[in-house]
């Protein structure tokens, strides 16, 4: 089950350093409302404990020897009511974060972050919302290059979701883009959930990346 006794948040450690998943569960375990289910050394291993435990949050390395972090991503990502991904790394600027990301991963988390960065991420995937880090996004795409196909194309948005489009590309949250654009915060979510039907993602990272991989939002240009 996602949770245990109806609060909890059930976590799923995936990590090949022993040393990393130890600090992990310390953290994590000392915390009110976090429990950590199970580690797993690899992504070979994450489908089955996937299934077994149902964690609510997966902590994934996004590099490991036999199966790693994109590819196990995918697969999660490919089940019915899959758990959220977080993506372990070491660099901010590794570009296998932004193949992970484009595999389904909710937001990535860097292996030095601060205990306290740790808990609050957990805490905000596992509540439904996304861990962006939109500047960090931009620049993984601007290192590839926008994506010529231009994956929005033909979506349809109206020029109103295109404008909250542009908001969470800045990292806004939904009420900041209610108060720029001078609308109710619940009409906001309503036209979050559009743009989400109308790009087919599941959440506002992948979105965000989708805007910036087309060029719709410009990744060469510094955020405001």
């Amino acid at each position: 089950m996602t949770a245990t006794g109806g609060t909890t948040i059930g976590v799923l450690l995936v990590d090949d350093e022993e040393l990393v998943r130890t600090g992990l569960r310390a953290i994590l375990d000392s915390e009110p409302g976090i429990r950590v289910l199970g580690e797993a050394a690899d992504g070979a291993e994450v489908p089955g404990l996937v299934a077994r435990l149902r964690p609510a949050v997966v902590l994934m390395d996004v590099r490991m020897p036999t199966v790693d972090g994109i590819t196990a991503t995918r697969a999660l990502l490919a089940r019915p009511d899959p758990p959220r991904v977080l993506v372990l790394t070491t660099f901010g600027n590794d570009g296998h974060v932004y193949e992970a990301l484009r595999a389904g991963a909710t937001g990535f988390l860097l292996k030095r972050a601060r205990p306290a960065d740790i808990v609050s991420a957990v805490r905000t995937v596992a509540s439904g919302e996304s861990l962006l880090f939109p500047a960090a996004v931009r620049e993984l795409v601007a290192a590839v290059g926008p994506d010529t196909g231009d994956r929005l194309a033909g979506r349809g948005l109206t020029d109103r979701e295109s404008e909250v489009l542009r908001g969470m590309a800045r990292g806004l949250s939904n009420a900041e883009i209610a108060a720029e654009l001078v609308l109710g915060v619940e009409t906001v979510k309503t036209h979050v959930g559009n743009v989400l039907a109308k790009l087919g993602v599941r959440d506002r990272t992948q979105a965000v990346v989708a805007a910036f991989e087309s060029g719709f939002v410009d990744p060469r240009r510094p955020l405001p």
